[in-house]
């Protein structure tokens, strides 16, 4: 253990042992009246086919926190058990007490309601545009927020970031903060920076490596935004475009290339009320642009080996992205591990149904396909445009329908990769979500090894469930945006809002690293007592 100055640390830790425990006895009423079950039935089946899709859980919570303490109790009643969490130390072996205080502090001021409004207001008012103000403010913020939830400000920070979570038994998943590009050149200026993402982070974590195969195994994905390297409105037109071609059969596009089932039947189609006008030819000129920006980034990526995974946005853009990333599909997976992933958001509606088909498709062609599993991010602002349109929302009615349907992908999706060539990303801060798919993954004997199955989260959450993943024996991965501070502050705002309250799915990480860290902290003084005693015996 890290030696630390024994006045600071022993107050610094008594803080967030109160903070930690201090839930009144209403905020217990609250989380027990939290704590749910699982609707049987979700709103949308799969499509028949030969072996059906295992069936959801039976209890669950809207969120990790909630469900902490029967997730505990079925694990520890479980004759498959995937987490062990009574053994703090065992869990948090790789992790210094420096980083363990750091990052317990860092969440319990997070769970601090009043604390994170005030904060929020600060960053977004007139008070920032002060230099020696905005100053303080970004300092303060890079020594606690940024520094927990964010890899690096450049791949020189990522990289070494990337070298200790393999030190920690993780990988991680590389994420360049930009977001969106508006213009060519701002999309080839982002291309720049994620062809080099991936190489240049394996490149500099395998400094002091035994070898160059080890410095390929700690990136595990490249992260990419077609958002970033292809400008946003043409991702609407290309979406318009295919949208109405599925709903006219007789409608053609003379651009459109290979590609697999983009949309189902429920899939949202207000989006594209009346035919669009064809591509122009400067539109098509910038869509040609866009598939040798994505193709040079795959390019690098694959020249160190590592696979890329595209995100998923909002509806109304997002078939524009399933398309250029079955496009890369296509060209790309020619193995039996698939080199490009694509996203589901299952908090949609229709996406088991639009899972089902492209696998499907997929497999017709003999072609490998990769997925990553998500819940989603766009929830308020669908909802509040399929409301303005008098139309239904793309999105689930509850959070016990979502959590249907992301096991139920999951559970599908593994069905799938334990006997046919392709691979899934469980991206998940949700604890029982991670332990059906973990349990289903040890039935059919898929393994870290197998380059099927990987478990992701987000850099700085989840870190209970993260290390006892990885301590049962599953390939885990961090994921790790990067960048300036100024360019991820929407994603640190974000990340605030998600953890803050005493019942965000930080929870279980407050309780068990503050658990640990009284464990260590009576070690160590109890060490000292002891060799204490010993020097004044006789």
């Amino acid at each position: 253990m890290a030696m630390i100055n024994k006045d600071i640390s022993y107050t610094l830790l008594k803080s967030i042992v109160r903070r930690a425990n201090a839930a009144s006895p209403s905020t217990l009423r609250f989380r027990q009246a939290q704590r749910t079950t699982f609707n049987a039935a979700t709103t949308k089946d799969f499509p028949q086919e030969p072996r059906p899709v295992a069936n959801p859980p039976t209890t669950t919570a809207t969120d990790t926190s909630n469900n902490n303490d029967n997730n505990n109790n079925n694990n520890n009643n479980s004759n498959d058990k995937i987490f062990d969490f009574d053994d703090t130390k065992a869990l948090f072996a790789s992790v210094s007490t420096g980083k363990l205080m750091h990052s317990a502090a860092t969440l319990n001021v997070a769970a601090m309601e009043p604390m994170v409004d005030l904060s929020l207001w600060v960053i977004n008012s007139r008070l920032m545009d002060v230099g020696l103000f905005r100053a303080v403010v970004l300092t303060t913020i890079k020594h606690t927020a940024y520094s927990h939830f964010v890899a690096g400000a450049d791949t020189l920070e990522t990289g070494q970031t990337v070298r200790r979570l393999w030190e920690s038994g993780l990988r991680g998943i590389v994420d360049y903060g930009l977001e969106h590009a508006n213009d060519n050149e701002s999309c080839d200026k982002a291309t720049q920076h994620l062809a080099r993402s991936g190489s240049t982070c394996i490149i500099r974590t395998g400094l002091g490596s035994l070898n160059y195969g080890l410095m390929l195994l700690k990136v595990s994905f490249v992260a990419v935004k077609v958002t970033a390297v292809c400008p946003v409105y043409l991702l609407r037109r290309v979406s318009d475009l295919l949208r109405w071609e599925y709903k006219n059969s007789s409608f053609k596009l003379p651009w459109k290339q290979q590609s697999l089932p983009i949309f189902a039947e429920t899939s949202p189609f207000y989006h594209t009320l009346q035919q669009p006008a064809p591509l122009t030819a400067d539109e098509e000129h910038d869509l040609e642009l866009a598939y040798k920006r994505l193709q040079t980034i795959c390019d690098k990526s694959f020249e160190s080996n590592v696979p890329v995974v595209i995100d998923a946005e909002d509806t109304s853009i997002q078939p524009a992205i399933d398309y250029m990333t079955y496009w890369a599909s296509f060209k790309y997976n020619k193995s039996k591990t698939p080199m490009v992933y694509g996203t589901v958001q299952a908090y949609l509606k229709d996406a088991g149904e639009r899972l089902f088909l492209a696998k499907k498709g997929a497999d017709k062609a003999g072609l490998p396909v990769g997925f990553k599993l998500v819940r989603g991010a766009y929830m308020s602002s669908e909802r509040k445009l399929a409301h303005s349109l008098g139309v239904e929302s793309p999105v689930h009615n509850t959070t016990n329908d979502t959590h249907n349907c992301y096991n139920r992908c999951a559970a599908f999706m593994l069905d799938e990769v334990c006997m046919r060539p392709g691979g899934l990303i469980v991206a998940t801060h949700n604890l029982e979500s991670a332990k059906l798919a973990a349990q289903k993954a040890r039935e059919y004997g898929i393994t870290k090894d197998s380059q099927k199955l990987e478990f992701a989260s987000l850099y700085g959450m989840s870190e209970a469930m993260t290390f006892g993943l990885r301590n049962a024996g599953f390939g885990v991965s961090k994921y790790l945006p990067f960048g300036p501070i100024d360019q991820v502050m929407p994603y640190l705002l974000r990340r605030a809002e998600e953890n803050k309250g005493l019942l965000s799915s930080s929870n279980l990480d407050r309780k068990l690293m503050t658990k640990e860290l009284r464990r260590r902290m009576k070690a160590y003084f109890g060490k000292g007592m002891k060799e204490g005693e010993n020097q004044i015996k006789p």
